[in-house]
């Protein structure tokens, strides 16, 4: 039984005809891209030189990215079967990783790159360690190379994260880092372009965990969020930034007391593809295009919407529990 099969017979409590059919639409978007994402394992294959000569952004990125969505689906989707399927792709990814072994190895060959920390924080976080990486991590982040400010705020507040999971002392206050971001600077809303976009996102997911602590996000920045976030989603949709248009819906879902926008759902939701998957923009790629354009055409946003839908529903039912 698929995923979207299961809605109405979890136990959740119902909610009216427009929120259940919202809760189903929610399950069939998570479960539609969770069965494309397990189609694609071959594609987020690392290959034999991953930690030599391959472009880590096409290698372990998006790996990387995996690992971390499945693992918040596996924690918060009230449904079983997604857990399931979410828990099977973050095995995988662990196996990717020959059980933390390319960590050890990342870190040898870089040690003063933060890529490699904040990779191996996500699998830390779900209790999966590895001796030689914990070690050697330890040592390169008790340097004063590692102590050194950096300019990109939102990939410092992604680093203290990892700290954070890891058990490892911060390197700097994370609120302070979080005020110098576009979020905490709270941009004029209508100068704001599609990289300051990805930036408050990611200032919003590395403040919450990735949406497991919403409570992180001070009471200013969620409230300013609130007022804008209805208005750029509609202008990110209706330039077919479906990408950026899942992670403002995943953004929406990280503030309590705000329910999913039905109908931004419903229009991301006819973005997608017959088999689940969701274009990063405008249209799917055209026939014939091979496996690996496909992927990279489609991965990122995919896992965005089986990510964003799960904080959506889970925030349903957070919601509707008294």
């Amino acid at each position: 039984m698929s995923p979207a099969a299961e809605a109405g017979t979890d136990g959740s409590p119902a909610d009216g005809a427009d929120g259940g059919g919202l809760r189903a639409l929610l399950d069939d978007v998570a479960g539609g891209a969770l069965r494309r994402l397990d189609a694609m394992r071959p594609c987020f294959r690392l290959p034999a030189d991953v930690t030599t000569d391959a472009d880590p952004n096409l290698t372990l990125k998006p790996l990387g990215e995996l690992a971390e969505l499945m693992r918040v689906i596996t924690v918060l989707h009230p449904l079983p079967a997604v857990r399931d399927a979410a828990a099977d792709l973050f095995a995988f990814a662990w196996k990717e990783a020959r059980g933390g072994e390319l960590f050890a190895e990342l870190v040898h060959g870089e040690p003063a790159a933060t890529y490699p920390v904040e990779l191996y924080g996500v699998f830390a976080a779900a209790g999966l360690r590895h001796p030689g990486a914990e070690e050697l991590i330890g040592a390169t982040t008790s340097l004063r190379r590692w102590r050194v400010a950096r300019d990109d705020h939102t990939r410092t507040l992604g680093v203290l994260n990892a700290e954070r999971r890891i058990g490892l002392p911060p390197h700097a206050d994370f609120a302070d880092v979080l005020a110098r971001t576009g979020l905490g600077l709270r941009p004029e809303p209508w100068a704001l372009d599609r990289t300051g976009a990805y930036g408050i996102t990611h200032d919003v997911f590395h403040t919450t965990d990735w949406g497991r602590a919403p409570e992180r996000l001070p009471a200013d920045l969620a409230a300013y969020l609130r007022l804008w976030l209805p208005a750029w989603t509609h202008t990110w949709a209706e330039e077919r930034l479906w990408d950026l248009t899942g992670e403002f819906l995943a953004v929406a879902a990280c503030l309590p007391g705000r329910p999913p926008d039905a109908e931004q759902w419903a229009r991301f939701a006819a973005a997608r593809t017959p088999d689940g998957a969701v274009p990063e923009s405008g249209d799917p790629p055209p026939p014939g295009a091979t496996e690996h354009e496909t992927f990279l055409a489609c991965y990122h946003s995919t896992l965005v919407a089986a990510f964003a839908s799960t904080l959506a529903r889970a925030s349903m039912e957070s919601e509707a529990t008294p």
